[in-house]
């Protein structure tokens, strides 16, 4: 039932607007506006908006807030600063993912966790059943709406409405209480398409005016369909399918985030023995040599017939026409160019590895 769903902020100009929304990690969210490739196209050529305010929000402050972050985390929270973001991993014992999200140090001893929208409450009882330090969590997702605004021209258009000047920030930079339209924002050089662009932290209750200022500047809106094409395209893992409590970061190349030089975290064992040794598995880009298109768990197998892995994402590329994905297989097996078959509807599907990102500005 829709009224069971949770809604964000945009919840009820979606139904005024006619939009149709539907279940997205328990959330009413647009698949797209006008049509996926539309969007998709938009983001890439020119600038499009997504509204994110379904993702979760943790706040996590105390004396100790910085230790209790560093075991619980897999990246190094000592080398945040007051403007700059880190993409890090939540871990269990076994190295695999709970979640993957981006940390902002908002003032001292005072941090700010942007979630996953279906792992919001896992994450939080996970951080909360930690012991040992003077550390406080809270989960704040309520207060906060999210834009997300991509492309090649997002930073001329944001930069329309606020006063600092933004265009020298970098991947991963951000500005704390940056006005916009009277609104008080957390303003953060990041995204999940590929392209340049910002995401966009306001008080809740200021999204819907967000929204239609931007729209009205020329900002395409933008639905769950073009965000997954996007950032597939851009080979940036989703967690429940690239990511998993099953997958490391060390099998899905996400080792950047893994720090294992630092004191005890979660799941170090495991992740130091991978990221010196190697994984067993790993995940890689391919591409179909032949009609169809390669869905999440479609087996992966040699030419010899034995199965050497299984598909973790899979789509057609809007722009270029290519059958696209990722794909979790035995280490000892993956090769760049080296060829191999999806299994589609029991039939066997040639493809090859290739480079990932497949588009890249």
């Amino acid at each position: 039932m829709m009224s069971e769903l949770k809604k964000t902020p945009l919840y009820d100009y979606y139904q005024e607007s006619g939009t149709k929304v539907i279940d997205f990690s328990g959330w009413a969210l647009p698949v797209q506006f006008s049509s996926i490739k539309e969007e998709h196209r938009a983001v890439r050529e020119s600038v499009g908006m997504f509204e994110v305010s379904h993702m979760g929000e943790i706040r996590v402050s105390g004396k100790e807030s910085v230790e209790f972050l560093n075991y619980a985390l897999t990246n190094d929270v000592t080398k945040l600063t007051d403007t700059k973001a880190q993409y890090t991993m939540l871990c269990n014992d076994r190295g695999g993912v709970i979640d993957d999200l981006v940390i902002y140090r908002v003032e001292e001893n005072d941090y700010l966790l942007v979630v996953n929208a279906g792992n919001t409450d896992i994450d939080y009882d996970v951080l909360k059943a930690i012991e040992g330090f003077d550390a406080t969590v809270e989960n704040v997702s309520k207060d906060y709406g999210q834009i997300a605004i991509q492309g090649p021209d997002a930073r001329a258009l944001v930069q329309k409405h606020v006063e600092e000047d933004i265009s020298d920030m970098k991947m991963f930079r951000f500005k704390r209480d940056v006005n916009i339209e009277g609104s008080n924002v957390i303003l953060s050089q990041s995204g999940y398409t590929g392209e340049d662009g910002f995401e966009i932290y306001c008080p809740a209750e200021d999204t819907l005016k967000l929204w239609k200022l931007f729209l009205d500047g020329g900002a395409e809106p933008c639905g769950l369909g073009s965000r997954d094409t996007l950032r597939l395209e851009a080979g940036l893992p989703l967690h429940g399918q690239d990511l998993s409590e099953d997958i490391t970061p060390i099998e899905a190349k996400m080792g950047f985030a893994v720090k294992v030089d630092k004191e005890d975290f979660v799941g170090k064992e495991v992740l130091k023995e991978q990221k010196e040794n190697g994984a067993p598995r790993k995940l890689g880009g391919f591409e179909l040599l032949e009609r169809g298109i390669a869905r999440t768990d479609y087996e992966i197998t040699a030419s010899e017939g034995n199965k050497v892995g299984y598909v973790t994402s899979g789509t057609q590329s809007p722009l270029t026409k290519r059958s696209i994905g990722l794909a979790l297989v035995d280490t000892d097996f993956y090769e760049l160019d080296k060829e191999f078959n999806v299994i589609i509807r029991n039939k066997e599907v040639k493809a090859k590895f290739v480079k990932t990102p497949f588009h890249k500005n």
